[in-house]
Order: structure tokens, then C-alpha cells, then sequence
């Protein structure tokens, strides 16, 4: 949790580059972290000093070398705690004619193996801050945003990416995080597992597997062996935007993974041949941008499902992708559920009777406003190549604690929202987030929600019934609609009650006229 005051100070950063012409949230968050790790890599030069001084030997790695660059600045002024005293002007010059060639250049051999994940996409990295002053003005605010802790780090960091979503454009991006957070819930992800995401954006998922481990297996970092996974195995991301890569780097470096597998890969172009059942667990909500090209798609994925449908072909690139006894949770537009295509209802076959289909989540049309008006679920389901499926289990989600129009307000407290919410709910406050429950009867989907009637707002179908209906995996289709009882009255009584209210009319009347004459 970050305070009020460090979101002050965010925002004060933020509208300084909107002040001064950088409208483009995606270049405002790119800028800010090339700053952050800057101010990163003086924090492990320091680190490196600091050891040397206590063990009285020379530094074994330093970030910033000795000596100076071939334009004879000193690389000692290359450190956030050297520049950020300069005056703008030349704080301007340093940082844009020296620091930002250091970092495309020279970065990776004075980091070696540890960080090249970060090096290497800072290789391109452009200065477009525009003016001394406002360099100076945005140095000195982040300086003031404590960075010390990890959980501090990544709480900044990720409110900052919540700008690029209220900022109105590139939100798309942005999966909402409590979404994000309820999916790893339901897969809890394990210290030995394999991570994937193919269209990691800003790796929010990869992210929220590592916070959970670190929430759920406190002491797992104890293990040489598990911790080595941890930093340089198990998180691996795709992505065919460079900025996003960046910036999905720079969130995992400030959630504390040292070196993540983050990298360039177009998932449905390129074959997969190195990445076939490498991963464990696939956490994903690719975009869907509707057809591709043939000549574009990666051939083994036309081998599981024949179509242009970007939506198909990335649950095809997921069983690729995917150990057997892989797991995968994956959001997907309504018309995967119940599309009428031969594709469709070849890949929706697939997943019931070939691999284990586990679940199917159906979220409200609203979660994705305002950037999309369309309709989603969630999907589980784990790799066997040898069937599985006896029995789907159906939530219907009608509220997942935010307001379902444009605005998206939250409609409970902040200890109230989200999938693990820190108090308890109300049968009330359950109307407005679902997300708890969904979690608690996931734990029950081999037992009691076996018995639940298909009027509920979860319940279990069989294969048989789901293989019945062409494998449609809609919902409604299977869900039963209560209707009220009506209790209807004799048709002996109803005349008896209108003739007694006719012969009290009929009373009246007469009194009327004897009042009249």
C-alpha cells in the first residue's frame, strides 16, 4: 500500500510532463523508467562500494566504471546521486549526450549475465524529455518517492501503469489487476513452476504469480536452489512492442526478479519449436485483434486449429506451450465460448475431450470499459493429451466490485475489493464483488458444488451434456432460470368476492339516492 503523499507526489510527476507538451502516457512511463533505473543502478554501484569498504578489496563489479566516456565526462556523473545536484542545464547534457549512449552501448558488458534482461532493452532507449527544466523538476520528485523497499517499488510502479489506463489511452494494456489477481489465486502458482506469459504487455500476470509466491511460500527464497528459479527460470514474457517489454522489465525488476526471461517474440508468427511443452503454467489475456494473415501464422499452431481467428490461435499457441500437466488460465471473448465455425467447435472439442477442461468463468460485460464493451470469460484448463474432462465447472460473475459503466468507480472500500479481500463481506457487499465467492466454491468444485442446481450462480455440467450441445461452452446455455411461484386463487372464491363487492356497490347507490331525494 502506498500512501496519500507518494500519490501526490506521482501525480505531481505525471503532470509535469503533461504540463510541458508529453502527452502520450506510454512515452510519460517510458521516460520515467529509464530515470528509475538509473536511479537503480547507482543503488547497486552503492551497494557494490559499500561491500568493498567492509571487506577492505577492491569492487568485484562496478555498474559505473572508472575513468571517463570518449567524450571525456567523467563516468561518475553517469549516478543519479551525482547528477541530480547539477544545475538543469547541465544536468541536460549529461544525462542526454552521455548517460543515455552509456546506456545503449556500454550497459550490458558492465552488467554481465546478472541484469541483461535490462540491458539489453535499454539498448534502444530514446531521450525525449524536452527541456532542462522540466529534467530537473521530474529528477527531483522521484527522488523524493521512497524506493527502498520492494513492495514500496512495485506499489509506485504499478500505480504509475494505472496512468496509462486513466489516462484514457493505450488502457488496452492493462489487464485489470484484480482480474489479474483472482486468476493466480484459482491457479496458485508454485515455487517450482514454469511461468508463461505471450502477450506479457506490462507483465502484470507475471508480476502477480510472483507476489503470491512470495505471500503463500514466505520461505521458499531460503532455498539456494528455489531462489536461483525464482530470479533467472521461472518468469518468462512475450511481447512484439519494444516499449512494453521495457516496461514490463522495469515492473519485475521493482517487484524483486532479477532476471526475468522478458523478451521480443511475435507468439502467433513465429514457430515454437524451442518453446514447445516448456511451461508449466500459462497465465494470459492476449489481444484479440480478429484475423491474421496465413502467410503470417506460425504453421505447427495451423496444425491444432485451422483459422485466421487471432482468439483461436493463441489457445492453440497455450497447448503448444504447455507441459503436459500444465495448467493455463485465459481470458477470451464470449464468441470463443459458442462461435459456430468449424474451428470453434474443433478447438472447444479439443479442450473437452482431448485435454481437461476445468472451468469456465464468465465475467461481467463491463470489466474492460472503457476501452471494450465486450463480453469475456476466463478458461481453465490443464494439458493431459489424454482427455480428462468429466464435469465443467460454471460461475457466472455479475459483479466484480467496481461499477460496470465507464467511469468504473469502486463500489466498496478498498479492504473490500478484490479476490482476497482483508475484511471479511457482508451477504450484502457479496452482491457488489463476487470475486471472493468465486474463489472460495473453486475449492469446492469436486464436491459440494457437484450438488448445486443449475439455477445457481455456480454449478457443475457434465461432459456428456456439454458434448450433447456441440461442446458450446456458454453459460447460458446451461443455466436455469428461477421463476417465481404464483399462487393462484379458486376460481369459486375470486366470484364470490367481485359478487359481495357488487351488492356493496349496489348498497351504496340506494343510500346515495335516499340522501339526494
Amino acid at each position: 500500500m502506498i500512501t496519500g503523499d507518494i500519490k501526490n507526489q506521482i501525480d505531481n510527476i505525471w503532470n509535469s510532463f503533461w504540463s510541458r507538451g508529453i502527452s502520450n502516457p506510454l512515452e510519460v512511463i517510458e521516460q520515467i523508467t529509464y530515470l528509475l533505473f538509473l536511479r537503480r543502478l547507482d543503488d547497486m554501484h552503492t551497494l557494490e562500494e559499500n561491500k568493498a569498504n567492509r571487506l577492505k578489496k577492491p569492487m568485484e563489479r562496478r555498474v559505473f566504471p572508472e575513468g571517463a566516456d570518449a567524450k571525456g565526462r567523467a563516468y561518475e556523473d553517469f549516478r543519479w546521486s551525482r547528477f541530480k545536484h547539477f544545475a538543469p542545464e547541465e544536468m541536460f547534457t549529461v544525462v542526454g549526450e552521455h548517460v543515455f549512449p552509456y546506456l545503449r552501448t556500454e550497459l550490458a558488458r558492465q552488467l554481465g549475465n546478472g541484469d541483461s534482461t535490462y540491458a539489453h532493452h535499454m539498448k534502444d532507449a530514446r531521450f525525449t524529455i524536452s527541456t532542462p527544466a522540466l529534467l530537473a523538476k521530474v529528477v527531483d520528485l522521484l527522488d523524493k518517492v521512497p524506493m527502498e523497499a520492494r513492495d514500496t517499488k512495485g506499489d509506485v510502479y504499478e500505480y504509475m501503469l494505472g496512468k496509462i489506463a486513466t489516462a484514457g489511452q493505450n488502457g488496452q494494456f492493462r489487464t485489470p489487476r484484480h482480474i489479474i489477481r483472482l486468476m493466480v489465486e484459482l491457479t496458485a502458482p508454485q515455487p517450482t513452476d514454469v511461468v508463461c506469459d505471450p502477450a506479457c504487455g506490462t507483465a502484470g500476470f507475471l508480476v502477480a504469480a510472483g507476489e503470491y509466491l512470495r505471500e503463500r511460500h514466505p520461505n521458499f527464497l531460503h532455498d539456494a536452489k528455489l531462489r536461483e528459479h525464482f530470479h533467472h527460470g521461472l518468469f518468462h514474457g512475450f511481447d512484439f512492442d519494444n516499449t512494453m517489454l521495457r516496461i514490463g522489465s522495469m515492473n519485475m525488476l521493482l517487484h524483486g526478479v532479477e532476471n526475468p526471461d522478458i523478451r521480443y517474440r511475435d507468439s502467433l508468427a513465429e514457430e515454437h519449436g524451442g518453446e514447445e511443452e516448456k511451461y508449466t503454467l500459462v497465465l494470459a489475456n492476449p489481444p484479440f485483434a480478429g484475423s491474421l494473415d496465413y502467410e503470417n501464422t506460425a504453421k505447427d499452431l495451423l496444425q491444432i486449429v485451422k483459422t485466421k481467428k487471432t482468439e483461436l490461435l493463441f489457445l492453440a499457441l497455450f497447448l503448444r506451450l504447455l507441459k503436459p500437466g500444465g495448467r493455463a488460465a485465459v481470458i477470451v471473448p464470449d464468441g470463443v465460448l459458442f462461435g459456430s465455425s468449424k474451428a470453434h467447435k474443433e478447438l472447444r472439442r479439443i479442450l473437452v475431450e482431448d485435454q481437461k477442461l476445468d472451468a469456465v468463468v464468465s465475467l461481467p460485460g463491463g470489466v474492460f470499459k472503457p476501452y471494450a464493451g465486450v463480453s469475456t470469460a476466463i478458461l481453465f484448463f490443464t494439458k493431459t493429451n489424454s482427455g480428462g474432462t468429466d464435469a465443467v465447472w460454471f460461475y457466472d460473475v455479475e459483479a466484480d466490485g467496481w461499477s460496470l459503466d465507464d467511469k468504473r468507480t469502486p463500489l466498496l472500500s478498498e479492504d473490500k475489493l478484490g479476490a482476497v479481500p482483508r475484511t471479511a463481506l457482508s451477504e450484502d457487499e457479496h452482491a457488489r464483488n463476487n470475486l471472493p465467492d468465486v474463489l472460495a466454491r473453486w475449492a469446492a468444485r469436486n464436491g459440494a458444488e457437484r450438488e448445486r442446481p443449475r439455477t445457481a450462480q455456480s454449478f457443475c455440467i457434465p461432459k456428456a451434456d456439454i458434448a450433447a450441445q456441440g461442446y458450446d461452452l456458454s453459460l447460458n446455455r446451461y443455466k436455469e432460470v428461477v421463476h417465481e411461484a404464483v399462487e393462484h386463487r379458486p376460481p369459486k372464491e375470486i366470484l364470490a368476492e367481485l359478487a359481495k363487492l357488487e351488492e356493496e356497490i349496489q348498497r351504496g347507490m340506494k343510500e346515495l339516492e335516499g340522501m339526494l331525494t
